[in-house]
């Protein structure tokens, strides 16, 4: 069958090269136009928020609050984000080289935006390596993390980033744009920034790197979790010798220099930076509380709050690390050893670390515990009842707990536990300068993640015979007595209804002995107790409450003459500084913590203003030291000056201080020795130590380990031993200021024969022979 052709059909249309040039300049343009736009946009915020001028000038730091020592150490930090900034010039150039070389070759030569390295990733679809300069990473960084993995928002963050970046370039200079990238990292194990984590992995400032610990660092930039160098220390070497061979390449280091380094063991000097270890933790939750009402008190310019987590302030403290770090070993070595002794007696004790109480005593401490613990708070907030709460502290359970020899995990209920954590002697331990009020050391316990009660500011203690110079030097004050005038150490009693009494009280001395006449820098030497009954009685109770007011006492005080033997709880802080008082010539000074605080960039915000204020004249508070001079020349506080010796003494200390220099000081025992005290000073220094269960109720049995003289004394001694010990300190082994023209004897005639009474220290138990 034939086909019928159409002849109507029209040949195709051939079109010339100028119609394709068209084509192709139209699709670009609209292509560069849709570009332009998005760019456009992205820059107006329309494809998400983009930084604001003022964002730019002062990005968003959360800079961590630094807690800096007299000395200049950084003590702690308060933190988010555990970030501190330093400046360019803090930057060893072998760090700053090592990361451009290994990050960012052309980071010198280019405007943000790596042309070369942009057209190479794209060509090669990302298989030749990423075209991320360091000042996109640190536009990344700053305004909005890692953003989408859906390939379309990628792209619009890839175009902000440049457009950060860019603008990054015209606001800062290069060694800017360097330091805020080291600043802002994140290298993990709570270091964020290039400070952090130089004190975190090799506790050492940035400058004081070496160069291959600086490798190890720029390595960590690829990938932090990956290459961690406490996790992964093969993974983190060979990342580190990559970047060795990244600065051969750009000659900053020499083939020879490479191999030497590349064979080095990866060596860490971690030091974890949390919140509850490290050095001065109780001072610096003290002072965390303290920044928090200062903060609501002190506004920014703008009239916000001061955030201590994110503002970068600067805390200058009076604390000295190297004496803080002192009286915690002093604390350590002591109570490690004295806890040895505590656990020994307790073995024989069937309801330990409790002493002659009831069963239902030891319940109702129990239940407060069970009360006041962690597991009883989640639970109720649960909306358990209480009887299955109850229950459950009988059920064994893992745990790790503290021990003296570390955190040991074991299997135990909360009961046990509870037992267990009571049976810790704990301590207080504070330093000041008497002159300026510095409080140069803040010990509130033995270990603060475990026992967080501060026992310097929050716990108020019964003070023994550490309360009798405060009777005596208002007996010299208002009665003119003198150090060296006799009283006679008889049986003394002060019937009931003199000065609030309610029951006749007749105290008497601990060895149940008396002495005859005795002057009183004697008495108080061999704390005499009725030496003291008929002190008060003379002035009345009264008159020493308002010295001890006067003093910067705080507490509560009864106007009972049983005061006179140390029936008053007082902190550590206020005893210190109370007897400061003394040391500076009667002038109370009081306590300080803080210098000034800056902000990060170092304005100041806040100076202290010492306060301070008259109590006694100069020839009162010299007789006073003189009276307590006596305590470590003949009394409790004699072991300070020798070297060896001590009956029962095998868990502690002993006598290895061999003092010689002056020192004023006392002990202090409460009653069935719950609580053991000194406070001694130099001229320049006053320490007060505290020692005791958390429950008056757990305590020695016996007066040799009980003592303050044992309990508490080690401690200063030791403490003052090692910071005379090192010669960067200025402690003094000075006599005591003697006034001019001094109106009260005290230079006393000493016989030949030595009193040898007390040579076992100071057996004050107070409060067993008076009704409170």
């Amino acid at each position: 069958m034939a086909i019928k052709k159409n002849n109507n059909q029209k040949a195709p249309v051939v079109k010339d090269t100028a119609y394709y040039k068209k084509q192709f300049w139209k699709i670009f343009l609209y292509c560069l136009g849709s570009v332009f736009l998005v760019f456009l946009l992205a820059s107006w915020g329309i494809l998400g928020s983009m930084p604001s001028f003022e964002e730019l000038e002062n990005p968003e730091s959360n800079l961590a609050t630094e807690i800096i020592s007299a000395d200049g150490e950084t003590i702690g930090k308060f933190y988010n984000e555990n970030r501190t900034s330093v400046k360019y010039e803090d930057l060893p150039k072998h760090l700053v080289d090592a990361l451009v070389a290994t990050e960012d070759e052309r980071f010198y030569e280019h405007s943000g935006i790596d042309g070369r390295g942009t057209l190479r990733a794209v060509t090669s679809l990302g298989t030749s390596g990423g075209a991320s300069t360091l000042t996109q990473q640190l536009a990344k960084q700053l305004f909005h993390g890692e953003g989408s993995k859906f390939l379309p928002f990628r792209i619009i963050q890839k175009i902000k980033e440049w457009i950060i970046a860019t603008r990054l370039e015209r606001q800062y200079t290069k060694n800017e744009i360097i330091a805020m990238y080291f600043n802002v990292y994140d290298f993990n194990n709570y270091a964020v920034g290039i400070r952090s984590a130089a004190k975190t992995y090799f506790n050492k400032e940035p400058k004081d790197l070496t160069i291959d610990e600086s490798a190890i660092l720029v390595g960590m930039f690829k990938n932090s979790s990956l290459y961690n160098p406490v996790r992964n220390a093969q993974g983190v070497k060979n990342r580190r010798n990559v970047v060795l061979g990244q600065m051969v390449k750009s000659k900053i280091i020499t083939e020879a220099q490479k191999v030497k380094y590349s064979e080095l063991p990866i060596t860490l000097d971690f030091k974890l930076q949390t919140h509850k270890e490290g050095t001065a933790t109780y001072f610096r939750e003290y002072l965390r509380e303290f920044m928090k009402g200062w903060a609501k008190e002190n506004k920014k310019p703008d009239g916000t709050d001061y955030d201590i987590y994110r503002d970068g302030l600067k805390i200058y403290t009076t604390i000295d690390s190297r004496m803080q770090v002192y009286a915690e070993e002093a604390v350590y070595a002591h109570m490690a050893n004295l806890q040895k002794e505590f656990a020994i007696e307790s073995k024989k004790n069937k309801n330990a670390p409790f002493v002659n109480i009831s069963e239902a005593e030891t319940e109702k401490l129990m239940g407060r515990a069970r009360k006041n613990s962690e597991r009883w708070r989640i639970m109720t907030a649960e909306g358990k009842d209480e009887d299955d709460i109850l229950k459950s502290f009988s059920v064994k359970t893992k745990m790790r707990v503290f021990s003296w020899d570390g955190e040991k995990d074991t299997i135990m209920t909360p009961n046990d536990s509870i037992r267990y954590y009571k049976h810790f002697l704990q301590t207080g331990v504070m330093s000041m300068e008497p002159a300026t009020g510095a409080i140069k050391v803040w010990v509130g316990g033995i270990n603060y993640k475990h026992f967080q009660y501060d026992h310097v500011q929050q716990g108020a203690r019964q003070v023994g015979s550490t309360f009798k110079p405060f009777v005596y030097a208002t007996a010299i004050e208002q009665q003119g007595y003198s150090p060296c005038d006799s009283i006679i150490d008889a049986p003394y009693t002060i019937p009931k209804g003199k000065h609030n009494v309610t029951e006749t009280w007749t105290p008497k001395n601990s060895n149940h002995e008396y002495r005859g006449m005795v002057t009183l820098k004697k008495a108080l030497a061999l704390s005499i107790n009725t030496v003291s009954a008929k002190l008060i009685d003379r002035v009345g109770p009264d008159a020493v409450i308002d010295l001890t007011k006067k003093l910067g006492v705080k507490s509560d005080i009864p106007s009972q003459p049983s005061i006179a033997l140390g029936a008053v709880e007082i902190t550590v802080h206020d005893m210190v500084a109370a007897y400061s008082t003394f040391a500076n010539q009667g002038v109370y000074v009081k306590p300080q913590v803080i210098d000034r605080i800056e902000d990060k960039n170092g304005n100041v915000l806040y100076r202290s203003v010492p306060e301070s204020h008259d109590v006694l004249n100069k020839d009162i508070a010299y007789a006073v030291i003189k009276l307590l001079e006596g305590v470590t020349e003949s009394g409790s506080g004699a072991r300070l000056r020798t070297d060896g010796g001590g009956h029962g003494y095998n868990r502690v200390t002993g006598y290895p201080y061999a003092l010689r220099n002056p020192i004023a000081g006392k002990t202090g025992t409460s009653q069935n020795q719950s609580d053991g005290w000194f406070v001694g000073m130099v001229p320049n220094l006053a320490t007060g130590v505290w020692v005791g269960n958390e429950d008056r109720s757990a305590h020695f049995k016996g007066i040799t380990y009980g003592q303050g003289a044992t309990m508490a004394l080690p401690i200063w001694g030791s403490f003052m031993k090692k910071c005379y010990q090192d010669k960067t300190l200025s402690v003094s082994k000075e006599p005591f200021e003697r006034p001019k023209n001094l109106a009260i004897k005290v230079d006393c005639w000493v016989p030949q024969v030595k009193d040898t009474t007390a040579v076992e220290g100071d057996v004050e138990q107070d409060t067993d022979e008076f009704d409170l």
